[in-house]
C-alpha cells in the first residue's frame, strides 16, 4: 500500500490572520449586511464567527479604528463610523493597510490635484499658518516634526475648499502617517527645501509650479520609502 502523498500547506501567520479578520469585517459592510453607523456584532460573536482569537481580532479592531472605519466606545461597544460612507477611501485604505506603494501613490494622486486648487484659492492667512509649520520644523528637535510635516499637507488639501474632495482628506492623512512611520532616517533640512518651494509657489499663485514642487517633494518621499 503506497503510502499517502504529503500535503503542504502554507501555515497563516498572525499578520496574515489579522489581514483576513480585517477584510472580513469590511466585507460586512461592502456587502450591506451592516451600514456606517451600525454596531458590530460583540468580541465574543466576532471570534466565534471569524474562528480566531481574541488577539488577532483585537489586532484587526485597531487597524480598522487607526484606518477611520470603526469607532470603539467604552460600555457601549464597537460600531462601523457614520461618516464612511462619505468618507470611502478609508475602507479601501483598510483593504490595503499594508500596500505601501500603493498607499504612496494614492497619496500623490490626491495631492498632486489637490495643490493646483489650493494655488488659485489659498488664503493669506493659509499662508501664514503654512509658513508657521516650515518654522515649526526648522525649530524641532530630535528630528521630532511629524506633526508640522502632516499639517503642512493638512492646511494645502482643505484650501483646496472642495466638499467633495474633503471626504478624501482623512483619508490621506491617514496615508501620510503610515508613510511617516516607514522613514527611517529624517532629513529636515531637505523637507524644509521642498516645503519652501512648494509655500513659494503657493504665495506666486502658480498652479503649474505648485504642481511641479509637490511632485519633486512626493517622489522623493516615494523613492525613500519604496528603496
Amino acid at each position: 500500500m503506497k503510502d499517502s502523498p504529503k500535503i503542504k500547506v502554507e501555515s497563516l501567520n498572525r499578520n496574515t490572520l489579522s489581514k483576513q479578520v480585517l477584510e472580513s469585517i469590511v466585507q460586512l459592510l461592502i456587502s450591506g449586511q451592516l451600514k456606517p453607523g451600525d454596531k458590530l456584532p460583540t468580541e465574543m460573536e466576532l471570534m466565534d464567527i471569524l474562528e480566531v482569537s481574541r488577539p488577532v481580532l483585537r489586532e484587526a479592531l485597531s487597524s480598522l479604528e487607526s484606518l477611520g472605519v470603526i469607532t470603539r466606545k467604552t460600555r457601549e461597544g464597537t460600531f462601523f463610523n457614520n461618516k464612511i460612507s462619505s468618507h470611502p477611501f478609508s475602507v479601501m485604505l483598510a483593504l490595503a493597510h499594508d500596500n505601501l506603494q500603493a498607499m504612496v501613490e494614492a497619496r500623490m494622486a490626491l495631492e498632486l490635484g489637490l495643490i493646483t486648487m489650493a494655488a488659485e484659492k489659498i488664503s493669506d492667512e493659509d499662508l501664514v499658518r503654512l509658513k508657521q509649520t516650515i518654522d515649526d520644523i526648522a525649530s524641532s528637535k530630535d528630528n521630532n516634526y511629524g506633526e508640522a510635516d502632516i499639517e503642512f499637507h493638512r492646511i494645502i488639501a482643505l484650501s483646496a475648499d472642495n466638499p467633495i474632495v474633503e471626504g478624501m482628506i482623512d483619508s490621506l492623512i491617514v496615508t501620510h502617517v503610515k508613510i511617516n512611520s516607514e522613514i527611517r532616517v529624517r532629513e529636515p533640512e531637505r523637507t524644509i527645501q521642498h516645503h519652501t518651494a512648494i509655500y513659494e509657489a503657493l504665495v506666486n499663485r502658480d498652479p503649474f509650479e505648485a504642481f511641479h514642487q509637490m511632485y519633486l517633494h512626493l517622489d522623493y518621499v516615494r523613492q525613500k520609502v519604496l528603496k
